[in-house]
């Protein structure tokens, strides 16, 4: 079960070709534990039926302002109040128009209207209609008030053309919508994560690496980015899809790593160093491909790379920086070592043959107060509780410093000026 089950969402539907895909993201979200109630227009009807979304969301599904099954017709009213989060995927050019200018012609226009929790829409539309002026002008309008416009995707469309109007998948909108429940404790904050590992080249067609999947730094990246986070992800060679909302650069090499955190890092506020960069390159890579010969051992001459992450620590006014400490023994003592040679605040501690690779792990921080073991578990609820540790301890900055302030000579002057 995830961080959002018993999250309460109300889906609204609209008519559009892409409420094919609303089965699949009802089918998601009761996954994950959220109750699912599903409003129709009767547009949306045309394309995908009623009982195919109540089978898979176990509940009735509404399509009628005057359904008399709601006290008194209030189903505009009614619906949405015990809802955390309404969605409307697909929303079509004509729902979107109407919900900027706010008119409420219909059951889910009004109950739109008449909500008291967040509104989240994943619009779909043919290219020129999304294009339009008209369009682009009512998008603005509802961004002002608040509401959250997921896409659209680029690619082929119904009508047979290509470009920017296809409704977002349904693995996206799931991870917007949990997104959406995460407390927004680093809001405003610029963060920089590197993940996965580095390749070192020894010739043309081999390397020297490791077996870092990159989950863990892909993990921190989407939930420093659920937590309000500007994110900016670099990136070794993995086999991941980037976080959504995430800026990704990828790189191959450490020293192509270091370059390209050198870049941001200054600028950022958090930096998370997860990524596994390789110790030593090959001081000299092969130009061509080497030949096995018996005749004599083939040896590689090794040198050091950079220490990104000492790097980043080292520099005056840089951000907060968390390490990260894959050891294969004396994991406390390692870990405890590591942070103190490097002089950052924080460091997150496994053992490598745990979590290299693995969808799972269990994750101990340390920090100048000692050592806070994150259980066992999945590496976004992992990395969501790394997050709420660095913002506490960022919180925590901030509160010593209004302690102090308020006990200091001059704030104690104030008081008693104002007192007499």
């Amino acid at each position: 079960m995830t961080a959002t089950a018993g999250n309460r969402v109300l889906l609204g539907i609209t008519g559009g070709v892409a409420a094919y895909k609303t089965a699949a993201l009802v089918r998601l979200l009761v996954r994950a534990g959220m109750d699912v109630r599903v409003v129709m227009t009767e547009a949306a009807t045309r394309f995908i039926t009623p009982m195919t979304l109540q089978a898979l969301s176990g509940q009735k599904v509404w399509t009628d302002l005057w359904d008399s099954a709601v006290p008194d017709h209030m189903a505009h009213i009614e619906l949405s109040r015990d809802r955390d989060l309404v969605v409307v995927a697909p929303a079509t050019a004509h729902f979107i128009a109407k919900t900027a200018l706010g008119l409420a012609d219909d059951l889910l226009s009004s109950l739109v209207l008449a909500r008291e929790c967040p509104l989240l829409i994943a619009p779909a539309m043919n290219r020129q209609m999304w294009e339009q002026p008209a369009t682009q002008r009512n998008l603005h309008s509802l961004r002002g008030d608040g509401v959250v416009v997921i896409g659209p995707a680029v690619g082929d469309q119904a009508c047979g053309e290509t470009g920017p109007g296809r409704m977002v998948e349904p693995e996206t909108l799931l991870e917007e919508i949990e997104a959406a429940f995460q407390p927004k404790l680093l809001a405003g904050k610029r963060v920089l994560v590197s993940a996965g590992p580095t390749e070192e080249p020894v010739d043309p067609v081999r390397v020297l690496t490791n077996l870092s999947s990159g989950r863990m730094g892909y993990a921190v990246a989407r939930a420093a980015r659920e937590a309000g986070a500007q994110v900016t992800l670099v990136s070794g060679p993995v086999q991941l899809p980037t976080p959504v909302g995430v800026t990704r650069v990828n790189v191959r090499t450490a020293r192509e790593m270091f370059e390209a955190v050198k870049t941001t890092a200054l600028a950022c506020d958090i930096f998370f160093s997860v990524a596994a960069v390789a110790d030593y390159r090959v001081k000299q890579a092969a130009g061509q491909k080497i030949k096995k010969d018996s005749a004599a051992p083939r040896r590689l001459e090794l040198e050091e790379n950079p220490d990104i992450l000492a790097w980043v620590a080292a520099r005056q006014g840089g951000p907060f920086c968390v390490g990260f400490a894959a050891e294969s023994e004396n994991l406390a003592a390692y870990a405890k070592a590591k942070r103190e040679k490097k002089r950052i605040p924080l460091i997150a501690a496994n053992l490598a043959h745990e979590a290299l690779g693995a969808e799972e792990s269990s994750i101990t921080l340390f920090d100048a107060r000692g050592a806070h073991p994150l259980g066992r578990a999945a590496k976004l609820a992992l990395a969501r509780r790394l997050v709420r540790h660095v913002a506490g301890m960022l919180t925590g900055a901030g509160g010593a410093r209004t302690r102090r302030a308020r006990h200091s000579p001059r704030a104690v002057k104030r008081r008693k000026t104002r007192a007499r």
